[in-house]
């Protein structure tokens, strides 16, 4: 049989992914009572993590034994494939037996090659060959998939494929069944989506995806939600209520209010990325975070409106920080200079300022909000201090979301 013909009728899904690429048997287990479903090279932030720990948790795939890892940049042989196909699916034979010349009886993965072979998902190579050791391309990979569960595609081939970067080095044969796998949002494309990489071998993350797409595809797994998918919808995200966002004020390293001071307009920016579980990055650095500072009963705290993502995008926000209580005194004689240095203040505070010391030279700039001006030149003079509080806005308000903050696409 050749080639061509043969990848028109092959692809399959699972088996353990712990396996090696030599010559001796591959680590392949049966699902235990309780799978390993985190690996220590796949951490939380990787881009195809979702794909694996679902995998693993459903005894899917595996790590190797020696050290627990999943090594998810090793590529995966015809034979590998072979296996992951047969312990996938429990599909009826569509052709008879046939013996390949390079795969002996006593070939570790003799067994899952005829399967593979007898139920239309993979097939051989001129002369009667499996070449079981050989690197197994992506392309081969999704045409592989789209045979074995009877897709085609819908819309012509070239149109589908157009999206693609790099579609002019997909193969003929592959075309169509790449063309179905697009179709069914099986496609997966890591860094550049627009980047087929149809020639180059599978690593083992890689196919992670590709079958786990597959096992949605046919209605056996949930949608899993990933920037790198082709031709998914998007979809609301939510982050959950009691989810911690870090925050940091550009303006100033400190804040001063007064024990009475009115609701105050601030401006915070987010320090750093929030991110899903697979490095999807749903708030970035750099947002604005806009809201106020409050006081009452000797306390302050932030309150969070809105977030305004760097593209402009604008988040209802439901966030406060923990409540401030640290205070300041400000005596008769102060320096206020040096009261002022790295520092912003409430126009109650100004005003409280300029009472105590008799300075009125507190500038605009010095103040959060415009009202300041007028409430230090109206200030009364008198008392002996004044006590304020006192923010450090890089570690004072950190945010809690108090409701799910949703992302719609």
């Amino acid at each position: 049989m050749s080639y061509s013909n043969s990848w028109k009728s092959g692809t399959a899904l699972l088996v353990a992914l712990g396996l090696t690429t030599s010559m001796v048997a591959p680590l392949v287990v049966t699902a235990p009572a309780t799978a390993q479903t985190t690996f220590p090279d796949v951490p939380s932030t990787y881009w195809a993590s979702g794909f694996i720990q679902e995998l693993a948790s459903r005894g899917i795939i595996a790590g190797f034994a020696e050290d627990g890892t999943f090594r998810p940049e090793d590529p995966v042989t015809r034979a590998q494939f072979a296996a992951m196909i047969r312990r996938a699916f429990n599909r009826s034979p569509v052709r008879n037996p046939v013996q390949f010349t390079d795969v002996p009886a006593s070939y570790w993965g003799a067994a899952a090659i005829q399967t593979a072979y007898t139920t239309g998902f993979m097939a051989g190579y001129p002369g009667n060959q499996f070449r079981p050791n050989e690197n197994i391309p992506r392309a081969q990979v999704l045409v592989s998939l789209t045979s074995g569960l009877g897709y085609t595609n819908t819309r012509p081939a070239d149109t589908t494929l157009g999206i693609f970067s790099d579609a002019a080095s997909i193969p003929d044969y592959a075309r169509p069944g790449i063309a179905a796998a697009t179709e069914r949002t099986m496609v997966v494309n890591y860094p550049d989506v627009q980047l087929l990489n149809p020639n180059r071998t599978a690593t083992r993350a890689e196919v992670a995806a590709f079958i786990y797409q597959a096992l949605v595809s046919t209605g056996q797994a949930p949608v899993i939600n990933s920037p790198y998918i082709i031709g998914q919808a998007p979809q609301s995200l939510q982050i959950p209520a009691g989810t911690t966002i870090p925050v940091r004020y550009d303006r100033a390293d400190r804040i001063l209010l007064a024990t009475n001071e009115a609701p105050t307009p601030v401006t915070l920016t987010v320090a750093r990325n929030i991110v899903t579980a697979n490095g999807q990055v749903l708030i970035p650095a750099g947002s604005s975070v806009n809201g106020e500072l409050r006081t009452a009963n000797g306390a302050a705290q932030f309150f969070g409106r809105e977030i305004v993502l760097p593209s402009g995008t604008r988040l209802p926000l439901d966030a406060t920080s923990e409540l401030i209580t640290r205070t300041e005194t400000v005596k008769q004689g102060a320096n206020v200079g040096r009261i002022l240095a790295g520092t912003v203040v409430g126009a109650g505070a100004a005003a409280g300022i300029a009472g105590v010391t008799g300075d009125r030279t507190i500038r605009a700039g010095e103040v959060l909000i415009g009202a300041g001006v007028g409430a230090i030149a109206g200030a009364v003079f008198g008392g002996s201090s004044v006590n304020l509080i006192a923010i450090n806005p890089n570690t004072d308000l950190t945010l809690t979301l108090n409701s799910d903050l949703v992302i719609r696409p």
